[in-house]
């Protein structure tokens, strides 16, 4: 049996398949989720609903996770081809007791992973990710009769649900790109539903992935859906991951929107019709939601939260929040805009509402926004032993700058969030981040100002100073021009 303990990651599980896990470990693997599934939900047979994503290998890798699930108890109901907002929605519809979705999302191929969940509309958290992890390594497995039933056409029940809820009175043009991952089989349909004249970009399923991964991230991926939109005149454009939970947009205008902007420009379409709201915005999210006038107007209110869909969707749970935005593109709706979890399609579905409701144009909507210079998303190396150790030192490093009232570019540091890393805000609005990558071993670093250019450079100047300072960090893989 080959299974790498660090495929456990924070919140989800990954591999290399057949390098650092074979089938005998993904069927392990099973057998430690349905224990620890089991164990939380107090049944003998609990219901647990499966999918896969359209790679090569991922109904290979379903097959032999089922066997461990049902080995335990577990009573598998198989949806088939899903993404995995599709299974997150089938816990609530079919009422079943937990959730795995075979999926690697948008990593190249190759990789194969698990995201699963117990309590509906959550995913693991990583005190889960630990407990499985211990189950699955000591084999604290429990035996029993489990079965299996196939769920068939659940994607209408899907696509039907989102379809029925969301219906536009305004044509909206929209280029739709999947990447040629398991989306193309979801948005452009459920686009056309609710009214959108679609134009496909790449949605025909090919698990080689001939021209890009599908990560809405992705320079080539936005490459293509900016050239899209400019030849079709577009009103917007948007790009979905593999497994269909996170979304890019670009503008009429061929122009990429950040994440963490459109959500700001959604919350503040949704404010007016629910006052008093509260969103979630991870730490690496602009700092102009703390202080947006619409927002503050209908008495709603911002918290910034660690970065991570897991992390930001329990968040969004507890606090009942409206809704909630993760800078890579993860967004949350809760009832009655949706279930808590996130899903790629419902999020592009609240743009055409935006769009819908305030009948202009999406790049006068974004220049409405306050100006700020915002870096890109740079990750420096470090140690994955050593990288918790360090932001904990910087974290007392800059609490010490802030109490002795050391100016960064003039200015004093105003308040300091501790919730994931450190970000430190300057008096202007200003702010910077550092933080652990909970995937990779490196630091995640960003900065912004909403007064110049300069000053979120220096900002950054300042960040690196302090982390070559620690001797435990080396090259970024992606850096500012200084």
């Amino acid at each position: 049996m080959l299974i790498n303990s660090n495929g456990f990651r924070e919140y989800d599980a990954r591999w290399l398949y057949k390098k650092d896990i074979d089938l005998e470990g993904v069927e392990s693997l099973g057998k430690g989720l349905g224990t620890q599934i089991i164990n939380h939900a107090k049944k003998t047979n609990p219901r647990v609903i499966i999918g896969h994503d359209y790679r090569s290998y991922s109904e290979e890798i379903k097959s032999a996770l089922k066997e461990g699930l049902i080995s335990t108890g577990c009573y598998v109901e198989d949806i088939g081809l899903a993404l995995s907002p599709t299974v997150y929605f089938a816990q609530f519809n079919l009422d079943a007791d937990a959730i795995a979705m075979v999926t690697a999302s948008h990593n190249e191929n190759g990789w194969t992973g698990v995201k699963m969940g117990i309590k509906k509309g959550l995913t693991h958290a990583p005190e889960e990710m630990s407990e499985l992890k211990d189950i699955t390594l000591n084999k604290k497995f429990i035996t029993g009769k489990g079965n299996e039933k196939k769920i068939e056409n659940f994607k209408k029940i899907y696509i039907q649900d989102l379809i029925s809820r969301n219906k536009l009175n305004k044509k909206i043009k929209a280029v739709v790109a999947c990447g040629n991952g398991t989306a193309g089989v979801f948005a452009p349909e459920i686009l056309r539903g609710i009214g959108c004249e679609v134009i496909e970009l790449d949605c025909n399923l090919d698990y080689t992935f001939p021209k890009y991964n599908p990560n809405p991230e992705d320079e080539k991926m936005l490459s293509e859906i900016k050239k899209k939109v400019k030849e079709y005149d577009a009103d917007i454009g948007f790009g979905f991951d593999g497994d269909g939970d996170r979304v890019g947009v670009v503008d009429n205008n061929s122009e990429e929107i950040f994440s963490d902007k459109i959500g700001l420009l959604i919350a503040r379409n949704l404010s007016t019709r629910h006052k008093n709201s509260k969103f979630v915005v991870d730490v690496k999210s602009t700092g102009l939601y703390e202080k947006d006038e619409v927002l503050l107007e209908n008495n709603c209110k911002t918290i910034y939260w660690k970065t991570g869909h897991s992390h930001i969707k329990r968040k969004v749970n507890f606090e009942k929040a409206l809704a909630g935005f993760e800078k890579s593109g993860h967004f949350f709706f809760n009832q009655p805009l949706g279930y808590g979890y996130d899903d790629g399609i419902n999020s592009a579905i609240q743009v055409c509402h935006l769009l819908e409701n305030k009948n202009k144009k999406m790049n006068v909507l974004v220049n409405e926004l306050p100006k700020t210079f915002q870096t890109i998303t740079m990750a420096p190396y470090c140690k994955d032993e050593e990288k918790y150790e360090v932001v904990e030192r910087l974290v007392k490093e800059i609490e010490k700058i802030k109490a002795d009232k050391i100016k960064i570019d003039s200015l004093n540091i105003e308040n300091i969030i501790t919730v994931n890393g450190v970000r430190f805000a300057l008096s202007d609005g200003s702010w910077g981040l550092i933080r652990a990558s909970s995937n990779k071993p490196s630091l995640v670093v960003v900065t912004e100002s909403p007064t110049s250019r300069e000053r979120m450079k220096n900002i950054f100047k300042f960040i690196d100073n302090l982390l070559q300072k620690t001797g435990k960090v080396g090259e970024y893989d992606q850096k500012i021009k200084l």
